[in-house]
C-alpha cells in the first residue's frame, strides 16, 4: 500500500465512519465467539497502523498481537504505544503452531496473488489452535475495481462463494459468511462510475470536506444498522465487502 495511505489510516481509523462502522460489524460477528470469557490470544494479521489492536485489547482481557508487512504500518502501531507487533507477512507468520484462539484479517488477502492467498490461509490454519476462529474481510466483486484498489494496492476482489472455497482449501471450515456495506452500495457504484471517467480518483478513505461532517454520523448509523442485522444472525445479499467467520476443526 502507498506510504501516504498509512498516514491517512493512522489519522482516521479511530473516528472515521468507515473504520468505526466496520469495527461494529466485526464485533457483531466475532464477539458472539468471545462472549464466554477473557484470556483469548488474538492475532491481527495485517494490522495496519494498529487501532484494532487497541480495540480488541479493550473489550476483554485478551492477549492481542499484530503483524504487518509494511514498516510504515508497524511504526504507526508503535506510535499508538502498542508493542506486541512485528514486521512480517501473513504468508509467513512468525509464531509457533497452534498459538492463537482467533486470527483476524482485514482487507489483506486482496493484496496477494491467488497462490499466496492459499499460502496465507494455510499459515492461519497452522497458527490457530484446534477449535480456534478466523475472521476475514475482503473487498467484493471484481467488477467493482477502481482507482481506490490501485491506491491501496488491492489485486483481487472476491465473492462469498470464492472466499469460502479458498478457506476450505486451507483446511478451515466456513461457519458463516455475508456481504457487508450493503446499504451504501448504490452510492458507491455511482462513485466508481465517476472514478472511471477521472472524477475523484484515488482511495475512498479520505477526510471529509469541511462542512460535510454530518455525513460521518449518518454513514456510521447505516453501518451500525447492518451490524445489528449480523448480531441477530442475519445476512446481506450484496455489498462492498465479503466477511466470513471460519473455524479450525
Amino acid at each position: 500500500m502507498r506510504l501516504e495511505e498509512y498516514e491517512y489510516m493512522y489519522q482516521l481509523e479511530e473516528q472515521f465512519w468507515w473504520y468505526v462502522g466496520m469495527r461494529q460489524i466485526t464485533d457483531a460477528v466475532v464477539l458472539r465467539q468471545l462472549k464466554d470469557g477473557s484470556g483469548r490470544r488474538i492475532l491481527d494479521a495485517g494490522c495496519g497502523t494498529g487501532f484494532n489492536l487497541k480495540h480488541f485489547s479493550s473489550i476483554g482481557v485478551h492477549d492481542v498481537f499484530g503483524l504487518d508487512l509494511s514498516e510504515a504500518a508497524v511504526d504507526g502501531v508503535r506510535r499508538r504505544g502498542f508493542h506486541k507487533v512485528c514486521q512480517a507477512s501473513i504468508t509467513d507468520i512468525p509464531y509457533v503452531s497452534e498459538s492463537f484462539d482467533l486470527v483476524l484479517s482485514f482487507d489483506v488477502l486482496c493484496q496477494t496473488a491467488l497462490p499466496s492467498v492459499n499460502a496465507a490461509l494455510r499459515e492461519v490454519h497452522r497458527v490457530l489452535r484446534p477449535g480456534g476462529f478466523f475472521f476475514v474481510r475482503v473487498p467484493a466483486f471484481q467488477w467493482m475495481r477502481s482507482s481506490h484498489d490501485e491506491a491501496v494496492e488491492s489485486n483481487r476482489r472476491f465473492t462469498c462463494p470464492e472466499m469460502a472455497t479458498e478457506i476450505r482449501k486451507a483446511g478451515l471450515e466456513p461457519e458463516w459468511s455475508s456481504y457487508a456495506n450493503c446499504f451504501l452500495f448504490p452510492a458507491v457504484i455511482a462513485r466508481r462510475v465517476l472514478k472511471s471517467v477521472g472524477i475523484g480518483k484515488g482511495s475512498d478513505v479520505r477526510p471529509l470536506p469541511t462542512g460535510l461532517g454530518w455525513i460521518d454520523s449518518m454513514f456510521r448509523g447505516i453501518l451500525g444498522a447492518e451490524a445489528a442485522i449480523f448480531r441477530n444472525g442475519g445476512k446481506l445479499p450484496f455489498g462492498l465487502s465479503v466477511i466470513c467467520l471460519a473455524r479450525k476443526p
